[in-house]
Parts: C-alpha cells; sequence; structure tokens
C-alpha cells in the first residue's frame, strides 16, 4: 500500500487473516481499539464486520489469506460504498 492509503471502511465475504511484512499500518475492528500493527504483526477481519486498514507515513505490505469455501471468490465491499472484487 502507498504511504498513507485509507483503504477505508469494508467487509468482506469471508475471513481473514494475515501477516503485516513492513508498516505501520492503522487497524481496528468496529466496536474495538484501534491499534498501530507493525511488521511480524497479525491481524484477523471478521467476516461482515466492518474493518479500518490504512497504511501509514511509510506505506505498508501484508499479505492477506482469505478463508473461504472451494470456488468462492474473494470480495470486499466498501461500506456505504461498491463492492471490489
Amino acid at each position: 500500500m502507498p504511504p498513507r492509503f485509507a483503504a477505508g471502511r469494508h467487509v468482506h465475504n469471508g475471513p481473514v487473516v494475515g501477516g503485516v511484512a513492513a508498516g505501520p499500518v492503522h487497524f481496528q475492528v468496529e466496536g474495538g481499539p484501534e491499534t498501530v500493527l507493525k511488521a511480524g504483526e497479525v491481524f484477523h477481519e471478521p467476516v461482515g464486520v466492518p474493518v479500518r486498514f490504512d497504511a501509514g507515513a511509510e506505506g505498508a505490505t501484508f499479505l492477506a489469506y482469505f478463508l473461504l469455501a472451494d470456488g468462492e471468490q474473494p470480495e470486499i465491499a466498501l461500506v456505504g460504498g461498491a463492492s471490489v472484487e
């Protein structure tokens, strides 16, 4: 993600787990505290719950794994916006 890139509040069609390779990332699951994830730290995005995942001033690199049924495609829907595949 480029520096200061804001992904916007979004949800996924399945749970997402991953790790930050280079950061920082400003991360927040709706209803929970905001945290700043750094390289080597992991995250979990629950299915259907809005999350915030924004790059810090240095930009960020991360790996994300979508836990989906066989043949199901990962989806992201911006909260209040259009769906992106």
